[in-house]
């Protein structure tokens, strides 16, 4: 109870209830569970160094390596770019929180933090669209893959990507502006995400509500739709191929994709749908999901791909053997 007021009497402290706006959020970190948040640190900050060592060694393998300049592996590497700023966005701060309770964040840093995160998540979808239309001339239209995914096009794709991502996202922060935060300045979250500032904004917000599941669903969910419509396709070719042995090849080129997509998804719609409809899923679950969600996929696609890739776990084993002491 008291570390409560506390937090309530620095965020009083911070904020002035004339002013259309508070100067800085209070944030609260995982509801319930303050008293762990050292103990919750030690994962979360040996996670986002792994997510830092395992992206930034992806991007190096694949730009030493020009037998790894092909479209998979160039899309690859706009998914470490996207990875590294979402987790790099939130994580520092968020360690911040639970090692020196330094709660308070500036009304503009928390807009950005909104921006980044959501915009960036948007690519992410966006690049594994990508990877999955790769898969599909892959595996359909082997002959013509090369003429198809030229490095244009994959330039081009790439640029769409964030295009949309930054276009439809721009939004976001000057709807949350415009807001009058007039109840309290208190997030209870680790980060600033757009439905948590809609939450304790004292106004209406259906349309800005309306507007954050529009996009949702034409990014995300679109995307979802797509990927799950080209794998049928992939999979109705690969059963109509010759021999086992070439249905095994085929899908096993997919392993890699399926997998990232799978880790990535799934805390992804359920953070989502908990935060938009679950009124009755308690705060901390909703709250250490959605940090799963920003560490763990950044975490695991550098080493689902390593492990799964042939061609990339040969270089970085090349890489360590030449990097090995001389006797």
């Amino acid at each position: 109870m008291k570390r409560k007021l506390k937090y309530l009497t620095i965020g009083m402290s911070a904020y002035n209830r004339t002013d259309f706006h508070p100067s800085t959020f209070i944030l609260i970190g995982i509801p319930g569970l303050e008293a762990s948040h050292i103990w919750i640190s030690i994962p979360f900050c040996l996670v986002y160094l792994l997510a830092l060592l395992g992206n930034c060694s992806l991007l190096f393998t694949i730009k030493t390596d020009p037998s790894l300049h092909q479209p998979m592996y160039l899309f690859l590497c706009m998914l470490a770019v996207a990875d590294l700023v979402v987790c790099t966005t939130a994580v520092p701060k968020l360690l911040s929180l639970f090692w020196f309770q330094d709660r308070e964040i500036r009304f503009e840093a928390c807009l950005t933090q909104v921006f980044l995160i959501h915009s960036c998540s948007t690519m992410e979808s966006g690049f594994f669209l990508a990877m999955a239309f790769d898969r599909y001339v892959a595996i359909c239209n082997p002959l013509r893959h090369s003429a198809i995914l030229t490095h244009t096009v994959t330039g081009g794709m790439g640029l769409v990507i964030v295009l949309r991502g930054t276009t439809l996202l721009t939004p976001h922060p000057f709807l949350l502006r415009w807001l009058p935060y007039c109840r309290t300045n208190i997030i209870s979250h680790t980060y600033c995400e757009f439905m948590a500032l809609i939450k304790i904004a004292c106004a209406e917000t259906r349309i800005r509500r309306a507007y954050s599941l529009m996009v949702a669903f034409l990014t995300g969910g679109v995307d979802f739709i797509l990927i799950i419509c080209s794998y049928v396709r992939i999979l109705y070719t690969v059963f109509h191929l010759p021999t086992k042995d070439t249905r095994l090849k085929s899908l096993g080129t997919c392993g890699s994709h399926v997998c990232v997509i799978l880790v990535t998804y799934t805390p992804a719609f359920f953070s989502f749908f908990t935060h938009r409809f679950g009124h009755k899923v308690a705060p901390h679950v909703h709250i250490f999901v959605a940090n799963i969600y920003l560490l763990v996929p950044p975490m695991l696609n550098p080493i689902i791909y390593g492990v799964r890739t042939k061609k990339i776990r040969d270089r970085v084993l090349k890489l360590f053997r030449f990097s090995k002491p001389l006797h």
